[in-house]
Parts: structure tokens; sequence; C-alpha cells
């Protein structure tokens, strides 16, 4: 479930096919994704999930993104 919101996200924010988002896609490299687009899935995430990423460069690859909401998602 968290995996396929923040795949819905990220599609949204980089214009990819969803089909082509996976756990081990590097964001960054994979999506060619800019620091701007970085910024705002970083901040539909926060928003979405309610948590609050401390240090987004610690968020690489989708797997990354999806263990730390995992980690900090209020049940």
């Amino acid at each position: 479930m968290v995996f396929e919101k923040i795949r819905e996200i990220i599609a949204e924010q980089t214009g990819k096919d969803e089909s082509e988002i996976t756990l081990e896609t590097n964001v960054k490299e994979d999506l060619d994704a800019d620091s701007l687009d970085l910024f705002q899935i970083i901040n539909d995430i926060e928003d979405e999930f309610e948590v609050s990423i401390e240090d987004p460069e610690s968020i690489v690859t989708v797997k990354d993104a999806v263990d730390f909401v995992e980690s900090h998602k209020e049940d």
C-alpha cells in the first residue's frame, strides 16, 4: 500500500509510467528527476503519510522512501 502510493506520487511528478517504477528505481538517475522534482516528491510523501523527512538526501531509491515511511508513520 505504501509502495503503491509512493509510486503514484513519483509517477505524477516525473511524468513516468507507474510500471517503470520499482522498489529498486533510483529516483534521480533512473527517472531523470531534478532537485525540484525531488523536493516536490518529498513534500507529497510527507503530506500523504504525515511524516517529516529530515534528510531528503537519504532518499535515493523508491525503497528508501517506502522504508522511511513504514518506519515513521503513525499506526
